[in-house]
């Protein structure tokens, strides 16, 4: 979601669709939440109120679907958001978000969008608000994904092997054996040309 790497994109590709990887979105709203968190706990005096955030940051990112009920993640999940209305508006904020990718077409995600950036703004949040007007700005390319329902996830990926495959050899001299191994990386057959 940089301006820069999108700048250079459409530079380089003009006429290009951007499409914006969900998972980027999502985490990025988990950075505003986790902001909030932070603000919080900083702000309170009592150790009570303190001590129900402590423990909270991964339980408030989880899915709530994975919620553990062995380890009782749903009920200190309700006592941190009730405890703490800003902290509340954060979280179901960030489950609202979610369902943007579930709407049926593109016109209705842009429907939802609309109403979920018009929340964030009256939120009177500072980050949710800053998050609204984050997505106000993408929300072109958030809609694409309904043209292009891509994402970023496998290419990232196979970075990463290379990534991985190059600092466990420290390095490789000879540029085309490098390009073997990551040919070689997949376990597919490649047509070797050249």
């Amino acid at each position: 979601m940089s301006a820069a790497y999108i700048g250079s994109v459409l530079e380089h590709l003009p006429g290009v669709a951007v499409v914006l990887d969900h998972f980027h979105v999502v985490k990025l709203m988990n950075d505003r939440l986790t902001e909030v968190r932070r603000k919080l706990h900083r702000e309170l005096q009592d150790k009570m109120g303190k001590s129900v955030l402590k423990g909270s940051r991964w339980i408030l990112l989880k899915n709530p679907e994975n919620l553990n009920p062995e380890r009782q993640e749903h009920e200190r999940l309700q006592e941190a958001l009730e405890a703490n209305e800003p902290l509340a508006k954060a979280y179901y904020l960030k489950e609202e978000l979610r369902q943007i990718w579930n709407q049926p077409n593109k016109a209705a995600a842009a429907v939802y969008i609309e109403q979920w950036i018009n929340s964030a703004l009256a939120s009177e949040v500072g980050p949710l608000v800053k998050m609204g007007k984050t997505m106000a700005t993408y929300r072109t390319g958030i809609l694409a994904w309904y043209d292009h329902p891509i994402s970023s996830g496998p290419m990232e990926g196979t970075n990463n092997k290379i990534k991985t495959l190059k600092r466990q050899a420290y390095g490789y001299r000879d540029q085309e054996f490098f390009k073997l191994r990551i040919l070689g990386i997949h376990e597919a057959k490649y047509a070797l040309t050249g």
